[in-house]
């Protein structure tokens, strides 16, 4: 029962992930920026080609699980390259604790889309993890625009959802 619902998490967060992506390629192309959009489908095709072969159960080390979500902001990094940067701060103690796949996927597209994307200027988004003392992990995606900010309610939630239910899973 776990593996399955495992699955159709996992399940939920790639077209979640698509959905966005595709939407960032089509805005490309609106603008006029044919370079950027193709440079962006080919890296979106090597991403998917890593995420396809995750094992929706499997964990992974917290370390390795970050450099994928780098990769998918290298993605976003052509359509914001002249305003987002990347910060990562993982404690030495939180690199290797293990995570479910893909758990950090929703946290980092939602610090883009409910952000980045809504607001003028440099923004920067931070990735960080410690391990607290009771054997606990601290994770945090965080963006650099103020609260209230290009806030709009118009999420459907989906992303968090999945982190949550995945956690408690």
């Amino acid at each position: 029962a776990l593996s399955a619902q495992m699955q159709a998490l996992h399940y939920q967060i790639n077209p979640h992930f698509l959905f966005n992506t595709l939407n960032s390629i089509a805005g490309l192309v609106e603008e006029g920026a044919n370079g950027p959009a193709r440079e962006m489908v080919l890296m979106l095709a090597s991403f998917l080609r890593r995420t396809i072969s995750l094992d929706p159960i499997a964990e992974s080390s917290l370390e390795d699980e970050v450099a994928l979500q780098l990769d998918y902001l290298g993605i976003e990094k052509v359509r914001f390259s002249d305003r987002m940067s990347v910060t990562v701060a993982l404690h030495e103690s939180a690199r290797h604790a293990r995570v479910p796949a893909l758990l950090l996927q929703p946290l980092v597209e939602n610090a883009i889309k409910h952000g980045i994307a809504r607001t003028p200027g440099p923004a920067e988004i931070k990735i960080g993890a410690s391990a607290v003392e009771n054997g606990q992990l601290k994770v945090w995606v965080e963006n650099s625009v103020p609260p209230g900010e290009g806030l709009r309610p118009d999420g459907l939630g989906i992303g968090l959802a999945n982190v949550c239910n995945r956690l408690i899973a």
